[in-house]
């Protein structure tokens, strides 16, 4: 027997569970928009100019233009997510979890002294997110149509993270080309509920189906993940550089033992359930996949103390995030979180006022892959935020230590889904919206 229960509530369950992805620190969709201080400075547009160690994952071929160094940075992320049931009657609620601490730590230096290759690296936290969502009423049928003694609920909660280690090879192989590659070592964990109690929807045989109507994965998942990113930089000629990186999707096969009832559907989902189903314990696996990414950028320098960015990135999300997969006992499938495939454009501006000192700033934009039509499956993965607004500071100490800092903002963004609920769409008037603020903090010591 298989119940394929796609379009459902539970969809937006699984999708909440990729903030791994992140989420997250969702900021383009649930990646960061740049690893460590200076990169956040520089809203991300650094394929065409690395500046620091972190450069390994998102250009390796920059290890080559950054002197042999290493860097640590430490980021506080704090979101705000709202959930608004309010257009049927029920509550607008707010996640209790805000701030998520994320480390990343690079390095880069020749693999001996006047090699044109060089040896680097980093462990990063580049993506995840968590929400924490109180039990609330939800609207979406009157409570005088809810069996005595239940409620019209809601209750959802998240906590992802996906760790990456990137060692990598980069060739200079003359003065104006260098090429580099990395091996993305990625470990994922995810944990999450969302239940709505007693929604109603029609049935397949018509009339209306009542009941529970959620996931139970609170007992943590992990997995391991492969990828590879590979990346050039060329100068043209002392004013103009240009870089380019593809970075692979990585896949992970998450196995949860799930008691008796932790997924249930109400009664009429499936005609294997006219009065209401909760399947069996059990494993069930979930397969979840990062994107592939490609990026072109262009670095300027009209001065010797001003280098201005400019960055286009593809991120697939489609190709992951369109439809899921979960199987276990019944073979039960079909999760479709509806994502879409996103376009970034990045620019930034870093400019030396002394020889120590370096200022900058950068704008990040990218349309949400979360639509009006995607609220319903991504009410605990809200990802919606646009445009980033970043500033950053580096200082150099004395000859060997450096500090710096960086801060980002994302306004306020909302979706609403419409008022359509039925089985096929359980959208019916939730608004979701998130803003985001972070500060990061980075140590560097030069070899």
């Amino acid at each position: 027997m298989k119940l394929n229960l796609k379009h459902s509530l539970i969809a937006s369950s699984i999708a909440a569970a990729l903030g791994f992805a992140g989420a997250a620190h969702a900021t383009n969709g649930y990646n960061l928009i740049g690893i460590g201080a200076y990169q956040m400075g520089m809203a991300g547009a650094v394929v065409s100019d690395p500046g620091s160690a972190m450069t390994a994952i998102s250009n390796p071929a920059g290890m080559t233009e950054v002197r042999p160094q290493t860097d640590f940075s430490m980021e506080a992320f704090l979101p705000k997510r709202d959930v608004n049931f309010t257009a049927t009657g029920g509550q607008k609620i707010s996640s209790d979890s805000n701030m998520y601490g994320v480390p990343a730590l690079g390095w880069s230096a020749p693999t001996s002294s006047g090699s044109n290759v060089y040896f680097g690296g980093g462990m990063y936290g580049t993506s995840g997110m968590g929400v924490d969502y109180p039990y609330t009423a939800n609207g979406v049928m009157p409570q005088s149509q809810v069996p005595p003694g239940q409620d019209a609920s809601f209750n959802g909660f998240s906590n992802i993270a996906l760790w990456q280690m990137a060692p990598a090879l980069a060739w200079k192989v003359n003065d104006q080309l260098s090429l580099g590659v990395a091996l993305d070592i990625g470990y994922m964990s995810a944990s999450f509920l969302q239940s709505y109690g007693f929604a109603a929807a029609p049935s397949p045989a018509g009339g209306t189906a009542y009941g529970p109507y959620s996931i139970n994965m609170t007992r943590s998942a992990s997995a391991f993940g492969l990828g590879a990113t590979v990346g050039l930089l060329y100068k043209i000629n002392p004013m103009w550089t240009v870089g380019a990186e593809y970075t692979s999707s990585q896949t992970y096969k998450l196995n949860y033992n799930l008691a008796p009832g932790d997924i249930t559907v109400p009664g009429g989902a499936s005609p294997f359930a006219p009065a209401g189903y909760a399947f069996p314990g059990g494993k069930y696996t979930l397969t979840m996949k990062t994107p592939q990414t490609a990026s072109l950028g262009v670095t300027m320098n009209p001065t010797s103390t001003l280098a201005v960015s400019a960055q286009v990135k593809w991120i697939d999300w489609k190709d992951v995030m369109n439809n899921l997969s979960i199987t276990g006992p019944m073979d039960f499938t079909g999760f479709t979180p509806k994502w879409k495939s996103q376009t970034v454009v990045a620019v930034a501006a870093n400019y030396y006022v002394t020889p120590k000192f370096q200022v900058r700033a950068g704008y990040n934009y990218a349309k949400s892959p979360i639509d009006s039509n995607a609220v319903a499956y991504n009410l605990i993965l809200p990802a919606v935020v646009e445009t980033h607004y970043t500033a950053g500071f580096t200082y150099d100490l004395n000859k060997r230590w450096t500090i710096g800092g960086a801060y980002m903002i994302a306004p306020q963004k909302s979706y609403t889904a419409p008022m359509t609920a039925s089985m096929t769409d359980p959208s019916k008037g939730q608004k979701v919206s998130l803003s985001e603020q972070a500060v990061s903090f980075n140590i560097g010591y030069k070899f």
